[in-house]
């Protein structure tokens, strides 16, 4: 029997720390102190619900996307289905976009109806954003081979209100080798998803350094079954790199053409290519630094 959601405010008493059983969100909304409050009870009573919906739609979840979406019940679960419907072509579920999409529907019910300046949903690294005239966030990207040296900036005139990060190193499988694939997209539930498919891509299929297992021998009741997914990564040349690189690079453009991204940032063993614009920018200041979201591969 799970547990019930939890939730509570950060030491920083400015951030909201949300738990129900695999579920993990922090929270914040820049507002009056009345107005944060009160956007934080309306996430508080949302979430309460969230995890057992999902888990009353899970089997169907599991199984993979077709064009035409699926009519799902919970709010959450069509979010998902809706961001993975574009990119079915490939073996993709709703899964792919769980982490996103819980981040947009949690976010939704934050801000209905407040005076709120702006705010975040940070699942895991998947991230939806609000931003009201003139306001910008700034997100420090890690599991990228490079620390926290790579940073974004979303400014509200930028149509991205979603950021999501994928690749072998995170907590969910990849079936290629990015340390992590960075995109930026209309909502987090699509930049999950197509961050999952461009990860995918980043690939030197068949090489020896590259250790691949099935996905049920990680996960029992991973989405993937028996698909091979990356375990391990050895010595690459930068040729190699490169290579793999490219390859996710030219489904990023194919995304980014079809609009359903607008830009990525793709990192492997050191080294990146990008894909539009991600607004890379330099190295916060160290009292800026508390305040960046960080955003997990």
């Amino acid at each position: 029997m799970t547990s019930p959601a939890q939730g509570c405010l950060l030491a920083d008493g400015r951030r909201l720390h949300l738990h129900h059983g695999p579920i993990d969100l922090i929270v914040e909304a820049f507002a009056e102190g009345g107005e944060r409050a009160a956007a934080y009870r309306r996430i508080a009573a949302r979430f309460a619900t969230l995890l057992e919906e999902l888990v009353a739609e899970l089997g169907e979840l599991r199984r993979p996307a077709a064009a035409t979406p699926r009519p799902f019940c919970g709010s959450t679960a069509r979010r998902m289905e809706r961001a993975v419907a574009p990119l079915s072509c490939d073996f993709i579920t709703p899964m792919a976009a769980v982490a996103g999409a819980v981040a947009d529907d949690m976010l939704a019910a934050l801000v209905e109806g407040g005076e709120i300046d702006k705010a975040y949903v940070n699942d895991g690294g998947d991230i939806a954003l609000f931003l009201s005239p003139g306001q910008s966030i700034r997100a420090a990207v890690a599991g990228t081979g490079n620390g926290f040296a790579d940073r974004l900036v979303v400014r509200a005139a930028d149509p991205v209100r979603g950021i999501a990060t994928s690749g072998w190193r995170g907590r969910s499988h990849s079936l290629g080798i990015a340390d992590a694939v960075t995109v930026l997209a209309r909502t987090a539930a699509e930049a999950d998803a197509a961050a999952t498919i461009i990860a995918n891509a980043v690939d030197l299929p068949g090489h020896p350094a590259v250790t691949r297992v099935p996905a049920s021998s990680l996960s029992p009741d991973s989405d993937l079954g028996d698909r091979l997914v990356t375990y391990r990564v050895g010595a690459l040349s930068r040729a190699e790199i490169a290579a793999a690189l490219d390859r996710g690079r030219a489904t990023a453009e194919r995304l980014r053409g079809a609009g359903l991204i607008e830009a990525a940032a793709l990192f492997l063993g050191g080294d990146v290519q990008l894909c539009g614009d991600p607004r890379l920018a330099p190295a916060a200041a160290a009292d800026e630094i508390s305040r960046e979201v960080p955003v997990h591969a």
